[in-house]
């Protein structure tokens, strides 16, 4: 037989074929491999920081939870499900969440509204625009301790701005941080002022990414400043507006250092928020088991929410 490669014949076009298919094959194995292998080099640190900072420590949350335990010695005194009953009937634990609630209606009533209403006026090419953005994100740059430290002055009805304000009309000055009905609304309008300027920035980077041929478009057609922030700018703006809503209500769930340095969850338990109360009555108070069923309960709520809220308003974004 002769052998065609060696004589000059052309092989076969159906055994260049095959060898084709074959090189192929083994290029994209080779190619698959490579990736495979490089998506576990990558992989495999990360997993591991995330298992032991974030997996390991919501077990021994858990885990806790369903005990007695002051956080020193062995796990010895059972107690099942008697820290959550336990929990779920306390008054000062409702009334966290309550504040919580409020804190989150207020930011998605005023504050994110209020953000972005700024961020559509200094969106535009103005004089100072950038100078009123500066000063509206300067709250969002201080550290929270240091923002409670200077409102808890601020409040002060002897010699803080308010006692001022009411010593200059001749008024007696109230004393917010220590009135139960007033303190948590205090408490409030520092967080719209602290994160006002976060969600304002947020909404103006998303106005940047607009295209300007729309808007000019709808300028040329008579829109209005207003018509064109309503029907143009704001729809094309929702996907981060969701975004925002979104930050805004987590934030809310988890916010400690601001109520902590203000008021510390005073006065009687009045302006606790799930976080200052679980370091109050959990960490402070070295009952670490309840201190963990009031992590779990905030931890569930955080997942149902972020996952509910990607799934039904975030799912295309």
């Amino acid at each position: 037989m002769v052998d065609t490669a060696d004589s000059g014949t052309p092989a076969r076009p159906g055994l260049l074929a095959s060898w084709h298919r074959t090189w192929r094959r083994a290029n994209q194995r080779s190619a698959f491999g490579e990736r495979y292998t490089t998506a576990i080099v990558f992989l495999i640190p990360t997993v591991t920081l995330f298992t032991l900072f974030v997996i390991l420590p919501m077990g021994e949350a858990a885990l806790y939870s369903v005990y007695r335990w002051n956080g020193y010695g062995e796990l010895s005194t059972f107690v099942g499900t008697r820290n959550y009953a336990f929990l779920l009937n306390n008054g000062a634990f409702r009334s966290a969440l309550i504040n919580t609630g409020l804190i989150i209606l207020v930011s998605l009533a005023i504050q994110l509204p209020l953000a972005l209403w700024m961020a559509l006026i200094l969106a535009e090419r103005i004089r100072g625009a950038v100078l009123f953005r500066a000063i509206f994100f300067l709250p969002y740059i201080l550290a929270e301790v240091a923002t409670g430290l200077i409102w808890k002055f601020v409040y002060d009805g002897r010699y803080g701005l308010v006692a001022g304000l009411y010593g200059w009309f001749g008024a007696e000055p109230p004393f917010l941080l220590a009135d139960r009905e007033l303190a948590i609304y205090a408490v409030m309008i520092v967080v719209v002022w602290k994160y006002f300027g976060f969600h304002m920035m947020i909404y103006i980077a998303g106005l940047q990414a607009i295209s300007h041929e729309v808007v000019e478009a709808a300028r040329i057609d008579g829109a209005s400043w207003w018509q064109t922030a309503w029907r143009i700018k704001v729809p094309l703006l929702a996907p981060v507006i969701r975004l925002s809503v979104f930050f805004s209500v987590l934030g809310a769930l988890q916010l400690f250092d601001l109520v902590w340095a203000l008021t510390r969850g005073g006065p009687a338990n009045a302006t606790h928020t799930v976080v200052t109360y679980l370091y109050n009555f959990g960490i402070t108070r070295m009952s670490i088991g309840f201190g963990s069923a009031v992590g779990v309960v905030l931890f569930i709520i955080c997942v149902v929410f972020a996952f509910g809220y990607r799934r039904s308003l975030m799912r295309h974004d």
